[in-house]
């Protein structure tokens, strides 16, 4: 490409500057807080914690490995390795799906979602104090409103994301 033709980047704003930096620090501090809590409280890191939430909420506490990873946001080889420690925990099992004989579902053992139960309390809590007790009504809707927005944009039909390989 010319030097005649390349375009300039759109650089950010001195205010979007600020709002893309204020988003990056509390993103970083937040995961990191509820990655703490997790630790400390339920000996499991938030993703782990996350894989569980998403186990317990599918029929029957069991879910295609495949749509655990895209609902995760993470790609099936992390997904595969935190799987391997949550059934060393014995919190999870791999089961192989009766519909796909090279697919395997992820099922939420008893034990799993009793330590779910213990974890969500304190979770919950951390959330709350680190995000919704500090917003008004107002700011919660504006947050929810601008997360929807970015994610519509961050996952185009069709986009090759990680997760969907």
């Amino acid at each position: 490409m010319s030097t005649e033709t390349a375009v300039e980047p759109r650089w950010l704003t001195d205010e979007e500057q600020f709002a893309w930096q204020c988003y990056l620090h509390a993103t970083t501090l937040l995961e990191d807080h509820l990655d703490r809590q997790l630790q400390r409280d339920a000996g499991m890191p938030h993703v782990y914690y996350g894989l569980l939430v998403q186990l317990s909420r599918a029929p029957r506490r069991r879910m295609r490995m495949t749509e655990l990873a895209q609902n995760a946001k993470i790609t099936r080889s992390r997904l595969s390795h935190a799987i391997a420690r949550l059934e060393k925990s014995g919190w999870v099992r791999r089961e192989n799906c009766p519909s796909d004989k090279r697919g395997q579902n992820a099922y939420l053992t008893d034990e799993g979602m009793r330590v779910l139960e213990k974890a969500a309390p304190g979770h919950v809590a951390a959330v709350r104090a680190a995000i919704f007790d500090r917003l008004t009504p107002e700011q919660v809707g504006h947050l929810a409103e601008i997360c929807q927005v970015m994610t519509e944009g961050l996952q185009p039909q069709g986009a090759d994301l990680p997760w969907l390989r």
